[in-house]
């Protein structure tokens, strides 16, 4: 058994709670830089094969195309359905 002072454990427990948060704060910065497919996209936004048709043609969302598949990132979709968020006063945030 080892016995630590309290001051050296409160410390290491302050360490271990910063490498959590990083760890985790990572986890979220990976997800929001995927490239998710087209018809994922679609769904999240809950639009049809047309209104994002349309979405991409007016070039409201950057997308990345190969061939006939598109991509999008996450984090252009979230920027995206944040910057439309309707507030409680009925005016949109911009």
């Amino acid at each position: 058994m080892v016995m630590l002072p309290q001051s050296v454990l409160d410390e290491m427990r302050a360490e271990i709670r910063a490498v959590k948060a990083l760890v985790i704060g990572k986890a979220v910065e990976d997800a929001n830089s995927m490239w998710i497919e087209s018809e994922q996209a679609r769904q999240m936004l809950g639009i049809s094969p047309r209104h994002w048709q349309t979405m991409r043609d007016r070039r409201e969302l950057p997308f990345s195309q190969y061939g006939r598949k598109i991509y999008v990132r996450r984090a252009d979709i979230e920027a995206f359905l944040e910057g439309h968020m309707i507030t409680k006063g009925g005016a949109e945030n911009e």
